[in-house]
């Protein structure tokens, strides 16, 4: 090999053929474009599928990914590109590593986000040791999020295209796994530059449906789930006011969430009402006005840092911070307690801030993506 190898696409100084990269395919259209890219540049592509729970229950369902038809779409893409196509049972390590925990946080009163644990308990962790033990150089996903090259190694950034951006939804990355991961869609303008690409690669779900729900949750019923996974968890309580005064029952808080307006089942209060907390140990729905809702001050824990020094270095981090996937960034301060924990300070209040959701920071052009952490208890 020459010295003066150029870097290929991937950032290696080496040919593509010389380069294996295992790509994570859910068989949705993204991850598939991914792979048939990568094959088209000549790159020694491995597919690997994972299977995260039972899907011959899931067959008859639309519009969730890892079910056993999307199985079936990520080997014929495989088949139509020819590259090598692996299925990979981890439905014990799923189970144990995000659905008990989605489950356990309900019924804890919180509001989980399981795609991000997936990401880093699974997809990132164990996925990406097995594309190490196939000796691969490098994991490439459909997400739509850019790695950059700083000045201190890879950074993370959002996605160009910011309706299609899934920072929020990774930024338990660590710097480690960012050095191995690649984002070959990150830097596309739209949705319509990824299905144009896979008309031009001839792949069969060029049309297919972006997936909406989480995975394991048919058309989006969580209190079923919970209900299935947790048998008793929808005992019924009282719905009170901030002053306890009792205003109405419920059928479980599993089918609640905080910011809540519609079929709390109660009327005649006058002003519109919205749930505020939710009381697990005395199974109670806590219900008020919209600005009992206001957030400034968010705890946070099992932070994940992203930036170029120690995150304890500082007494505060001026950032823009992300509380839920759909809405922008907006300025706030960040404090941290250690190393994990810290305190952030939002400039304007936020609603309907849960424990158990996350909060993203990114910097000063709300782009690059410094880290995260976990909000852990209310307001």
């Amino acid at each position: 090999m020459p010295l003066d190898q150029p870097l290929n696409s991937l950032g290696f100084a080496k040919a593509p053929q010389d380069t294996r990269v295992v790509v994570a395919m859910s068989g949705g259209v993204d991850s598939s474009v991914v792979a048939a890219q990568l094959a088209e540049e000549g790159y020694d592509v491995v597919g690997v599928t994972l299977q995260l729970y039972d899907h011959g229950a899931a067959l008859a369902k639309k519009g969730a990914c890892c079910a056993g038809r999307d199985i079936h779409d990520a080997r014929r893409v495989a088949e139509t590109m020819g590259f090598a196509h692996y299925v990979l049972d981890y439905e014990n390590a799923f189970r144990d590593a995000v659905i008990e925990e989605f489950a356990d946080a309900y019924l804890a009163g919180s509001t989980p986000v399981p795609c991000i644990r997936c990401n880093e308990r699974v997809k990132f962790k164990d996925l990406l040791a097995t594309a190490k033990d196939l000796d691969a150089d490098c994991m490439a996903t459909g997400h739509y999020i850019q790695r950059k090259m700083g000045a201190h190694g890879p950074e993370l950034h959002s996605a160009a295209d910011a309706a299609r951006d899934q920072s929020y939804f990774l930024f338990s990355t660590t710097a480690e796994q960012l050095a191995y991961l690649r984002f070959p869609l990150g830097h596309l303008q739209s949705k319509a530059e990824t299905r144009a690409l896979a008309v031009r690669y001839g792949l069969p779900v060029a049309d297919k449906p972006d997936s909406m729900d989480i995975c394991f949750v048919p058309n989006g019923n969580y209190a079923a789930v919970i209900e299935k996974l947790r048998p008793g968890s929808a005992d019924p309580g009282e719905i009170v006011d901030l002053e306890g005064a009792v205003v109405g029952r419920h059928n479980g808080i599993i089918h609640y969430t905080i910011g809540q307006r519609r079929g709390l089942g109660i009327g005649g209060l006058g002003d519109p009402v919205y749930v505020v907390a939710l009381d697990p140990v005395l199974k109670r729905v806590i219900i008020g006005p919209r600005e009992a809702l206001s957030t400034r001050r968010v705890p946070l824990r099992e932070i994940n840092w992203l930036g170029d020094t120690a995150f304890d270095s500082r007494a505060e981090w001026h950032v823009s911070v992300k509380i839920r996937s759909t809405r922008p960034p907006r300025p706030a301060v960040l404090r941290p307690i250690s190393a994990t924990e810290a305190e952030v300070e939002l400039l304007s209040p936020e609603d309907g801030v849960s424990p158990g959701q996350a909060c993203v920071f990114y910097g000063d052009d709300n782009a690059r993506v410094l880290g995260g952490g976990w909000i852990w208890k209310g307001h």
